[in-house]
C-alpha cells in the first residue's frame, strides 16, 4: 500500500504548496497516515501524528495539497475523511476551522 502512496504522487497537482519539498516527498513523508486516511475507525499511528503536526508547524497549506491531489483519491485518501487526522491525534495547534477546499478542519 505504501508504494500505492507514493507513486501516484508526483510533483504535478499541487506545486508551490510544499515550499521547496516536493509534493511526493510530502505525501511519501505521511505514509504512516494511510490507513486512518481513508478509513474513520482506523487507529491513527503515533508515527502519522508525528509526521501531520510536524508538517502543521511548517507548511500546513501542503497537507492540504496533499489530501486534495486528485491522485490522493487513487490512492485510497478520501479527504474527508483525512482532514479529521489531526483531530484524531489531538493536535492542539491545529488550525480549526481553516477550509481545505471543501472540507474544513474540525
Amino acid at each position: 500500500m505504501l508504494a500505492s502512496f507514493t507513486g501516484f504522487f508526483g510533483p504535478a497537482g499541487a506545486a508551490g504548496e510544499c515550499g521547496k519539498t516536493p509534493i511526493q516527498s510530502a505525501a511519501t513523508s505521511l505514509s504512516p497516515c494511510l490507513a486512518a486516511a481513508g478509513n474513520a475507525r482506523a487507529n491513527v499511528p503515533p508515527t502519522c501524528c508525528t509526521k501531520v503536526n510536524a508538517l502543521i508547524k511548517t507548511a500546513p497549506k501542503c497537507l492540504c495539497a496533499v489530501l486534495l491531489s486528485p491522485l490522493a483519491k487513487q490512492a485510497g485518501i478520501k479527504p474527508g475523511i483525512a482532514i479529521t487526522i489531526p483531530k484524531r491525534c489531538n493536535i492542539k495547534n491545529r488550525p480549526v476551522g481553516k477550509k481545505c477546499g471543501r472540507y474544513t478542519v474540525p
